[in-house]
């Protein structure tokens, strides 16, 4: 499996069982899940994980653990098959724990994503799912150079706006 490279702060790494806590700490916080149905339960956390290495082994990428030079965990940020209104899309997911957000880590994470997406995958376009009033992460995809293409109603969440631009 190859991984995003360095970038000038952080670093990319698969996740592990061993990082349990810190994912389970992070997707079960209200402020870092507040645009998702509800924070996640350590269970689900696990879950994540799993789906994770499942995405890995299958197609030699998914999320992976975001972290500092230093080996600080701030989040996770990757690429990820998703439904858009039935059709399968190629997203960039990303977040950030709740105390280390507005410092351009998500930015910078995603970027070197879609930087490994040209690089390693045939795939011509890339997405962002968001929700509709998450100007947070709006912002992050604006800054990937993605538009707001459609909204998809057939997600976990009644509309998802999708952003989206070209490879």
């Amino acid at each position: 499996m190859s991984i995003p490279p360095h970038t000038a702060r952080l670093k990319f790494r698969p996740m592990t069982e061993a990082d349990l806590e810190d994912m389970a700490a992070m997707l079960g916080d209200p402020v870092v899940m507040h645009y998702y149905p509800a924070p996640k339960s350590r269970a689900e956390a696990e879950a994540w994980i799993q789906r994770n290495q499942q995405r890995y082994a299958e197609h030699g990428y998914g999320l992976w653990i975001i972290e500092t030079l230093e080996g600080e965990f701030l989040g996770d940020c990757g690429l990820t098959w998703q439904s858009v209104n039935g059709v399968p899309k190629l997203e960039v997911g990303f977040r950030v724990r709740a105390e280390r957000q507005n410092r351009g880590y998500a930015t910078e994470a995603a970027l070197a994503c879609r930087a490994f997406a040209r690089d390693h995958t045939p795939e011509t376009e890339l997405v962002a799912i968001l929700h509709p009033e998450n100007r947070a992460s709006e912002r992050i995809a604006q800054k990937l150079g993605m538009h707001r293409v459609a909204d998809d109603l057939a997600g976990p969440i009644p509309v998802r706006a999708v952003y989206s631009m070209r490879l």
